[in-house]
């Protein structure tokens, strides 16, 4: 997700020198695009081969303030299932929009998970402390998430500990979130990040993978996930700006049942 934080930087950007939010501006033209559903496109489109996204039913986002307003009624209504939504950044950032954002979505009948992006120079009971604070337990709402990725372009931390402590970390932060919300969080990682510190070790840990180049049985060999995001340049109806594109592992039902089992 950090990797595309000067995209969207630069879309606020131009939205703002348009000016600013709401209907005056202009909404993306969505063209089809081969190997995505009909009712998504990309900016900067994979030519897919083999099993491609569209051959997968349920499809979704995830956003945070740099997508600027979204519009989760016409979202919902282009066939937008379920979106995670950042919550927190390390022990003391709050995503300005989280509780706009996981307000509309859940206004729309859209499924809705919080996320929080991992700061690596502040231990993970504190970031677990300061989720908790801030995202309410809230009846039916999708599993959180624990972003974990490297950060070489942040201001004020690029460490990069080593493999066991990282998945050290990680079991502190699911462990009390699991305890607090009753589900077990998601972890979203990378590919270089996923190999590198051996997440798949983490037992009893769903995943939610970036693969926008490839099928993940391409590019995480071996590995299961249930989620993947194939698009962070996708274009959708209800956003303005480029968002990301996700999707479930496996049928509609199969969708409604992971869900009832894994809901808050």
């Amino acid at each position: 997700m950090l990797a595309r934080l000067a995209t969207a930087c630069l879309a606020l950007a131009l939205i703002a020198s348009c000016g600013g939010e709401g209907e005056s501006r202009k909404a993306p033209q969505i063209r089809p695009v081969a190997g995505l559903p009909a009712q998504f496109g990309d900016a900067d489109p994979h030519d897919w081969s083999g099993r491609t996204p569209a051959s997968y039913p349920v499809h979704g986002t995830d956003v945070a303030r740099f997508q600027g307003k979204a519009y989760w009624d016409r979202a919902a209504k282009a066939g937008m299932r379920f979106a995670w939504i950042k919550a927190t950044e390390g022990g003391d950032r709050l995503d300005e929009r989280f509780h706009e954002n996981w307000r509309g979505a859940g206004r729309a009948g859209i499924a809705r998970g919080a996320y929080h992006f991992y700061y690596w120079c502040r231990p993970a009971i504190e970031q677990a402390r300061w989720f908790i604070a801030n995202v309410p337990r809230t009846k039916g709402a999708l599993p959180p998430v624990l972003d974990m990725e490297w950060t070489p372009f942040s201001p004020t931390c690029t460490e990069r500990p080593p493999a066991e402590a990282v998945r050290a970390e990680a079991r502190v932060f699911l462990d009390a979130l699991e305890a607090h919300y009753g589900t077990r969080p998601l972890i979203y990682s990378t590919p270089d990040f996923f190999e590198r510190n051996r997440m798949d070790l983490l037992r009893g840990t769903e995943f939610w993978l970036r693969s926008t180049a490839g099928h993940p049985a391409q590019t995480y060999p071996g590995h299961r996930w249930t989620f993947w995001q194939y698009s962070g340049t996708g274009l959708a109806p209800g956003f303005y700006t480029r968002v990301d594109l996700n999707l479930f592992n496996g049928s509609a039902v199969g969708f409604e049942k992971w869900r009832l089992r894994r809901q808050q």
